[in-house]
Formats: structure tokens, C-alpha cells, sequence
């Protein structure tokens, strides 16, 4: 209980951002995107913090000397030597742009630092009676920081969703409820009480907006239907072919990237080197900068509501994106594992070309992030300035018809959602990444404020807060499982590395969870063994379908209850007016009566 309070009191901080002033100005749906910004702020902290405690720092006092330390490689003789081949950086003279190209790439000088898997050499830390060992550690953290994603978002989630389901039932209540009772009374100041009339106006002009394209939808001829929905068949058949080509594209640059870093080589100049080693960040960026927009142009012909316009295209980008990093782990995965001539046989994975295969992959994702902020800022800072100062202050017809540039949730909300995948997916490679992340989502947050305040304009196109906020950590929640399928994957299937990370001495990293088990005494060791056999697994999966059941019963039961209810609160109702009707004639009755006595007397 404590920690959920501390919890709220960070999440109503805020980042002490002005709330009003944008809900009123922009709508409630952009309060609700910083919202969902600071969140992410929170919770990349927490895996940080996480992950520092369990991981880093328990390295950090190993290399201090403060702890008595085991290295894999001290006891690794049956693991064939060339397997242990990894080139570490060599601190020479070189040219500055190396080090600007190594920064920004995760190469070089900061390959070998507390960023990366590699660098997590040590086994087994024992002081007196203190027992620490790190792979056990590193294998429990991972999963331990995405089950805490999972259930804090799931939390989020299901308060958002009491708040939509509730707001969604009745539209009519939803009318009477912002019309007659949506003020805030305590609103003293003047510009407060603007800005909560604002807010209150795009709140009714999104609903009035939703009514009228559901009205047009029921009015629809059956020949209308069908012309629709082939419509949409050919156009979706052209979103697949658009997907294709992005997943085609973003795969041979990164195979020719990958090669191309493989000869290390240098061509001597900065911007070569540099293209190339970001080559597949920067296709995977176009595309999840253009295909929203083709998507944005496609579904205008579908013509669907306002609000599962929204929805659908940002699905749409969302699996675009989350689908492009995908592509981009498999294209690794197939260089990783792919060997000529048997060389695989060895080590069980390309150890020429990649000798600590895991750090490879926390490179890129550490590329990913760092181009996504660079892009973000980039945008803001050359593209939505100058634009605003073109049509502020240059009088010209085409800048007046381009207008100011209108701040886009959806758009907006994918960037977040594909840049924290990027960090689920490489923090088992790249422990200090959430660091990152935290200080990328503090700054965007600041950026996009200032962008909203000073760049942009409202949009033409307002939603609600109330289903957006639950939206938002719904598309999140899409983005979590597929982090975890690449995760897994490495985890179960892929021979660790024999030459970096805490895990040389096992052919996969699962194994440290049954190597962990036969450790145990016997009674224990029978007993876990005994929870995961088919003995176990089948009667608790009985149970938890009956649990289940029983809770979509009880739910079935509720809502019945709910709709009796509602049923009575309406017929109260009708009572009411006809009491009141009732009232008014024998009212007016008495009246009639009283002036036909005046006018006798």
C-alpha cells in the first residue's frame, strides 16, 4: 500500500507540467499523451534502478577488488579455444571522428564498458558467508524487470478501462454529464475558467463528430456495404504489399550493414563510416516515418468513425514498427548463425564474425534509441520552427495554406511505444539501457512541451481522453509480448557466447535455471521437478479454466444486476414525469379554479 501511494504521488507530480493550460488549448487527449510520457519517465527509472542494483553494481564491486570473484574463463577448459576469441579495443591514438563514430554506435572504447553483456564476465562472488552468483542474478533481473512492466501497465490499464467502459455505455449520459455537470466550481481565475470551457468544447465536438459518422454508418444501403468492404479488401492488400516492401528493404541493409562492419575497415571518412553503421536505424526510421502517413491516406477511403479511425491506424503503425524491429533481430539472428564450410559446429554460432553475438544486438539497440532521440529532436528543432516562423511571418499564399503544424497523439504515441520496445527488447543485451531511455523520454517530454506551446496549433481532429488513456497503455501492452519473443528466443534456443558475458559456461542461458536446480537438496530439487512435470501442469491448468469460469459467470451475473438497475433508475424516471405532469395539470387546475372564484366574487 505504501509503495502504490508513493507511486501516485509521483504520478500526480507530473513533471510539474501546466495541465489545464494544455487540456484546454490542445484537448484532453494531449494531456493525456504527457501523461502517458511521464509514466514511461517512471518506469524506465524503476527498471533502471532495478537493474543497476542487481547487475551493475554487484560488477562494479567485484572489479574494485572489495569481494573474492570467480570468471568463467578461469574454469572454462572445455570450451574450445578459438571459442574464446574477442578482440577487445585498444586505447591507441586515433581520429577524433572514431570516437564520435564509437559513441554514437556503441563501438570501440564503449563496447567494453558496464553498457554491454560482454562486459559481465564474472561467475560466482563469495565474501565470508556472502554468496552472489551473477548469471543466476542476470537471468532472474531480466525476467523480473518485464514481469514488472507487465503488471504495472496491466494496473494503469484496468483503471483506464473502468473510466472508458463507464463513459462509452451512454451517450446521452455522457452529454448531460459535460453539459450540466462537467464544470469545475473551484475554477476561480479567469483564464482557468477559459481554458475548462475549451477543454468542455472539444470533449462535445468529438462526441457530436462520432455521432454523426455512426448515424451516416446505420444509413447505409446494402450496395453501399458491399462496395465498402471491397474497398477495404484492396486497400488492405495494399497495406500487406507496403509491409513487404519495408520488411524486404530493411533486411538486405542490414545484411550489406552488418558486412560492411564485419571487414573492419575504415573508408576514412566520418559521414561513410557513420551512415553505414546507423544504415539499418536509418531505413527502419524512414519507414516508420512514411508508412504512417500512406496509412493516414489509405484509411480516409475506408471511412470508418473518427475514434476507430484513430485506433485502427495507429495499430497499424504499431505492428509497422514493432514488426520492423523484429525484421531487423532476424536478419542478425541469420547472420549470427549462419556459418560456411561447418564452422558453426564448434561454437554453436558464427564466432568469427561475431564473438559476442549478444553485444552486437545491444549495439543496435543502443543505435536505435539514440537515432530515434536524435530524430525526434532534429524534427522539432528544423523542421516545426522553421515552419512556424514561415507561416508566423512570411505572408506568401502557399506557407498561409500549409499552416502551422497540428500536434498528432497517435503519431506521437507511436514513437514512445517503438522506442520502449527498443528498450524491453535490449536491456537483456544492454543492462544500463533504461538509464538511457529515462533521460530520452525526460528530454522528449520537455521538447514536445515546448514544440506544443510555441510550434503547433489544435488539431482539427480532437478524442477524448477517457478511451485514450486506456488506448495508449493497450497499444503499449501490444509492444511487451512482442519484446519478450526475441528475448526468449536468445535465451532458449541460441548458444550464448563462449567468450563474453556471465553465461560461457552453458551451451544456452536457460540453463542456469536447471544447473541452479540440481544444486538444491534432494526433497527440494523433487519438489520443483515434481511443480513443472505434466502431473502437476494438468489439474492446476483445470483449476485455473475453473477460476476463469467462475469469474465470467460472476461477471455475467453482475452486469445482469447492472441492466435491472438501469431499468429501475429509467422507470423511477418516467414516474418522476409523470408525477411532475401530474402536478403541473392539478396545478394548473387549481389556478383555472381560483381565478373563475376571483372573477364570481
Amino acid at each position: 500500500m505504501k509503495m502504490n501511494k508513493s507511486t501516485d504521488h509521483c504520478e500526480n507530480f507530473q513533471l510539474v507540467f501546466k495541465r489545464r493550460r494544455t487540456s484546454g488549448k490542445f484537448g484532453t487527449g494531449i494531456q493525456s499523451y504527457f501523461s502517458f510520457l511521464s509514466f514511461l519517465v517512471l518506469l524506465n527509472f524503476v527498471i533502471f534502478i532495478l537493474m543497476f542494483t542487481f547487475i551493475t553494481l554487484p560488477m562494479i564491486i567485484a572489479d574494485h577488488g572489495f569481494l573474492n570473484t570467480t570468471s568463467p574463463h578461469d574454469t572454462s577448459s572445455a570450451i574450445a579455444e578459438e571459442c574464446k576469441v574477442y578482440e577487445e579495443f585498444n586505447p591507441k591514438l586515433v581520429l577524433f571522428y572514431s570516437y564520435m563514430t564509437n559513441l554514437l554506435s556503441g563501438t570501440g572504447f564503449l563496447e567494453q564498458t558496464y553498457l554491454f553483456y560482454g562486459f559481465y564476465r564474472i561467475e560466482d562472488m563469495r565474501s565470508w558467508n556472502f554468496h552472489y552468483n551473477l548469471p543466476l542474478a542476470y537471468f532472474i533481473t531480466t525476467f523480473a524487470y518485464i514481469l514488472l512492466s507487465l503488471f504495472w501497465i496491466v494496473k494503469r490499464a484496468v483503471e483506464g478501462f473502468k473510466q472508458s467502459f463507464i463513459r462509452s455505455e451512454d451517450r446521452f449520459q455522457s452529454f448531460c454529464n459535460k453539459i450540466f455537470a462537467g464544470w469545475d466550481f473551484c475554477i476561480r481565475d479567469e483564464r482557468a475558467a477559459e481554458l475548462k470551457h475549451r477543454s468542455l468544447q472539444y470533449e462535445l465536438k468529438t462526441d457530436l463528430d462520432e455521432e454523426r459518422i455512426k448515424q451516416k454508418i446505420a444509413d447505409r444501403t446494402q450496395k453501399e456495404k458491399v462496395k465498402i468492404y471491397l474497398l477495404r479488401a484492396l486497400l488492405n492488400l495494399l497495406v500487406v504489399l507496403i509491409l513487404i516492401v519495408c520488411f524486404y528493404i530493411i533486411y538486405q541493409t542490414t545484411v550489406y550493414s552488418q558486412q560492411y562492419n564485419n571487414k573492419k575497415t575504415n573508408s576514412g571518412s566520418f559521414t561513410i563510416d557513420l551512415t553505414v553503421e546507423y544504415l539499418p536505424s536509418i531505413v527502419i526510421t524512414a519507414a516508420n516515418f512514411i508508412t504512417p502517413l500512406l496509412f493516414e491516406r489509405i484509411i480516409r477511403f475506408e471511412d470508418y468513425s473518427p475514434a476507430f479511425e484513430i485506433k485502427f491506424m495507429l495499430i497499424r503503425s504499431v505492428f509497422v514498427r514493432l514488426a520492423n524491429i523484429i525484421v531487423l533481430l532476424v536478419s542478425l539472428w541469420l547472420q549470427i548463425t549462419t556459418c560456411g564450410d561447418g564452422e558453426c559446429k564448434t561454437c554453436g554460432y558464427n564466432h568469427k564474425l561475431y564473438p559476442c553475438w549478444e553485444t552486437r544486438i545491444g549495439q543496435e539497440m543502443y543505435k536505435l534509441m539514440i537515432f530515434d532521440l536524435i530524430i525526434i529532436a532534429s524534427v522539432t528543432l528544423f523542421v516545426e520552427f522553421p515552419r512556424k516562423l514561415l507561416v508566423t511571418f512570411c505572408p506568401f499564399p502557399p506557407f498561409t495554406w500549409w499552416g502551422q503544424q497540428q500536434f498528432s497523439v497517435p503519431q506521437n504515441v507511436l514513437a514512445i511505444v517503438y522506442g520502449q520496445t527498443i528498450c524491453w527488447i535490449g536491456t537483456f543485451y544492454s543492462p544500463l539501457l533504461p538509464g538511457i531511455a529515462t533521460i530520452k523520454y525526460f528530454t522528449i517530454f520537455y521538447i514536445k512541451k515546448i514544440s506544443l506551446m510555441t510550434n503547433c496549433q489544435p488539431s482539427t481532429r480532437p478524442f477524448r481522453a477517457s478511451s485514450s488513456n486506456f488506448f495508449f497503455l493497450a497499444v503499449l501492452l501490444i509492444g511487451l509480448p512482442l519484446a519478450c519473443v526475441p528475448i526468449i528466443f536468445s535465451i532458449a534456443l541460441i548458444n550464448s557466447s563462449k567468450s563474453c558475458g556471465p553465461f560461457i559456461h552453458f551451451n544456452t542461458t536457460w540453463e542456469i535455471i536447471p544447473h541452479t536446480i540440481n544444486s538444491f537438496p534432494d526433497s527440494l530439487r523433487r519438489l520443483l521437478y515434481g511443480l513443472a512435470s505434466e502431473i502437476f501442469a494438468v489439474p492446476f491448468f483445470i483449476f485455473v479454466c475453473l477460476i476463469l469460469f467462475y469469474l465470467v459467470a460472476l461477471a455475467a451475473a453482475h452486469k445482469r444486476v447492472v441492466m435491472q438497475l438501469r431499468d429501475q433508475l429509467a422507470m423511477q424516471g418516467r414516474d418522476k414525469q409523470y408525477l411532475i405532469r401530474k402536478l403541473t395539470r392539478e396545478s394548473f387546475i387549481a389556478k383555472k379554479r381560483l381565478a373563475m372564484s376571483k372573477l364570481r366574487n
